[in-house]
């Protein structure tokens, strides 16, 4: 698991690849309806198109010469899923940061 949540984070960790994800969460868009909408030189977006897509984080359809981007749903689901596991610690480390707090102030029921 490790490997692909390195390989996620690091696709995610440029802004303009951060910004076409954010993008086709609504839904697919071509290479030259995310460089318009970015801003970006479609070269530059097909670069990064391309970083996401090796990633695993986009996956490309073809229909006559336009390319289709969409998301992947395992990606971020394995980073959701990485994510929980440090959400189960911290709520851990609270619940006896409280205990002790109450312990602190001489209560002993909790």
């Amino acid at each position: 698991m490790g490997v692909k949540i390195t390989t996620t984070l690091n696709a995610l960790a440029e802004p303009n690849r951060l910004q076409i994800v954010e993008l086709l969460r609504d839904s697919p868009l071509t290479v030259g309806e995310i460089a318009k909408q970015l801003g970006l030189q479609q070269p530059q977006t097909s670069k990064h198109l391309r970083v996401l897509n090796e990633s695993g984080l986009v996956e490309v359809h073809a229909i006559a010469n336009r390319r289709i981007y969409k998301l992947c749903k395992q990606p971020f689901q394995d980073l959701d899923y990485w994510l929980e596991s440090f959400q189960s610690v911290w709520h851990d480390r609270f619940d006896r940061l409280d205990n002790y707090l109450c312990e602190m102030q001489g209560k002993t029921d909790l």
